[in-house]
C-alpha cells in the first residue's frame, strides 16, 4: 500500500472521526482503518468507480482488531459542496486531489468548515519542478481528461490553506523514485504502453511496493528532499 501522508504526524486517537477527501481507490482510507488507533473513517470521492475499488479493498485485507470498535463509511460527493455539518471531523486529509480541482478555494473553505476547532488537515500535491518537467515533456499529460489543471508552488499552497484559518506545522516530500518514471512516461507519451523501458520501470516500482527492500527505501529517503514527486503539508485548525 503506497501511502503519501505520514499518519503518525496527525496525532490520531481512538474514536476520532477522519475524512479521506478524494479518497480514490482508498489507499489512505485503508491505512486509517487498519491503524493501531480505532478510527471512524469516512471516504468521499467524485468517482463511483474509484469508490467501488476502495470498498473492495476492505474485503481483500485481513480484518483489523475487533476492539476498540472502528467503522468505515463512504459516499460520492463534490469537494466544493461537502455533505457534512460544521465541525464534523477531527482530521481531514486530501492527498493528490487539489491539483485536479477547478476551484481550490471552494474546497478549502469546505475543509475549514467541517474540521473541528483544533483539528488537523493534511494534503499532498505534485511537487512543482518534477511536475513542470512532466508538463514540458508531454501535452498529452497536461490535457488528460480529469488530469492535473495546475501546478502548485509549496509556499503558494501553504499560504492558500493558512488563509482559511489553519497554521502549518510540518512538510515533507515523498516518492522520489516515481519522478523519473513519470518523466519517462511523458517522454514516450504516445507509445508508453509499448515501451519496454516504461514497463521495466513499472515492474521495479511494483517490486519496491510489495517487497520494500532496504536498498530502495534508503535510496528514496535520501532522494525525497531533492526530487520527491509529491510534497505533503500538515496544518492545525485554529482552536475556538
Amino acid at each position: 500500500m503506497m501511502v503519501t501522508l505520514d499518519l503518525d504526524a496527525l496525532d490520531l486517537r481512538d474514536g476520532q472521526r477522519v475524512l479521506d477527501l478524494g479518497c480514490g481507490r482508498g489507499r489512505h482510507s485503508h491505512a486509517f482503518y487498519w491503524h493501531e488507533k480505532a478510527l471512524d473513517v469516512t471516504m468521499l470521492d467524485l468517482s463511483l468507480e474509484d469508490l467501488k475499488g476502495a470498498i473492495d479493498g476492505f474485503f481483500e485485507l485481513p480484518p483489523p482488531p475487533a476492539e476498540p470498535p472502528r467503522s468505515a463509511v463512504w459516499c460520492v460527493g463534490d469537494a466544493g459542496r461537502l455533505p457534512y455539518a460544521d465541525d464534523s471531523f477531527d482530521v481531514v486529509i486530501c492527498s493528490e486531489v487539489l491539483e485536479h480541482l477547478p476551484d481550490v478555494d471552494a474546497a478549502l473553505r469546505e475543509i475549514a468548515r467541517i474540521t473541528k476547532p483544533g483539528g488537523k488537515f493534511a494534503c499532498s500535491v505534485p511537487r512543482y519542478w518534477p511536475e513542470a518537467i512532466c508538463w514540458a515533456l508531454s501535452e498529452g499529460y497536461q490535457n488528460t481528461p480529469g488530469g492535473h489543471v495546475r501546478i502548485f508552488k509549496t509556499g503558494q499552497l501553504r499560504s492558500q490553506v493558512e488563509a482559511h484559518g489553519f497554521s502549518s506545522f510540518k512538510r515533507h516530500w515523498a516518492h522520489a523514485l516515481h519522478s523519473p518514471y513519470w518523466w519517462l512516461r511523458c517522454a514516450k507519451w504516445d507509445r508508453q504502453e509499448q515501451s519496454r523501458t516504461v514497463a521495466a520501470y513499472r515492474k521495479l516500482l511494483e517490486w519496491d511496493l510489495l517487497s520494500k527492500p532496504r536498498v530502495t527505501r534508503w535510496t528514496e529517503a535520501a532522494l525525497n528532499p531533492i526530487m520527491g514527486k509529491s510534497v505533503a503539508l500538515y496544518f492545525d485548525k485554529e482552536a475556538a
